[in-house]
């Protein structure tokens, strides 16, 4: 069983099994395996501004005043913030911003098991979602947090996991990458950890795994 684990700020972050460490390709990265989490989200309607969304999802747990949830629940804050990509729309260096729709999600404490047993929120806008077992490739990187950088990431470890034998379109990568996001704007952008995770299947894992010698152990 996977349980929550603690960063040395003392916030909360899902456990993961790290299944290859890949240190030694041209795009580094790591394979995880996460198990079943209970998250909070909400949608919103320009990924380049996704300040009322985070302020909906802190409201939730109770960030700014009384918590907006039922059972009237604080909650403490847990990394990481979760945002989708791009709706799959490539955007050419000389092109116009074009504004899409975005989702941010808060992975609740550990031990928020089920949703039954997770208070229900009071605004109508923020859901409860269950996210089941998952793995997939995560590539870190520092930096501000922004969309564009996020996009090439993912698009430069799309390539590196072809590269290293999956079958793994482009498109597949623009569609469903997320960005993760661990510390607050207060955090110089050259020592923010931020993420890009793109799920893969369980027959993708195993093959790269066999094909780079990586050892299923706990972290972090």
């Amino acid at each position: 069983m996977m349980s929550a684990i603690f960063r040395k700020t003392g916030i909360e972050e899902p456990v993961f099994k790290l299944l290859l460490d890949r240190t030694e390709a041209s795009v580094s990265y790591q394979l995880r395996e996460y198990g079943k989490r209970i998250a909070i989200e909400t949608r919103y309607n320009d990924v380049f501004d996704d300040s009322s969304a985070f302020m909906k999802l802190a409201g939730y747990i109770g960030v700014f005043g009384p918590p907006n949830n039922q059972d009237n629940i604080p909650m403490a804050m847990t990394t990481p913030v979760v945002r989708n990509g791009t709706n799959g729309t490539k955007i050419a260096m000389t092109a116009p911003v074009v504004r899409e729709k975005g989702m941010m999600q808060f992975i609740l404490p550990a031990k928020y098991t089920s949703l039954e047993k997770t208070p229900t929120p009071t605004d109508a806008a923020v859901a409860l979602k269950e996210i089941p077992p998952s793995l997939g490739a995560v590539k870190f990187f520092s930096g501000p947090r922004d969309f564009i950088l996020c996009r090439n990431w993912a698009l430069a470890l799309g390539q590196q996991l072809r590269e290293d034998g999956v079958d793994l379109s482009e498109d597949y990568v623009l569609q469903s990458y997320q960005f993760w996001s661990y510390d607050p704007p207060s955090v110089p952008s050259s020592l923010r950890r931020n993420e890009v995770w793109i799920p893969l299947t369980p027959d993708q894992a195993t093959a790269i795994v066999a094909s780079y010698g990586g050892e299923q152990h706990a972290s972090n």
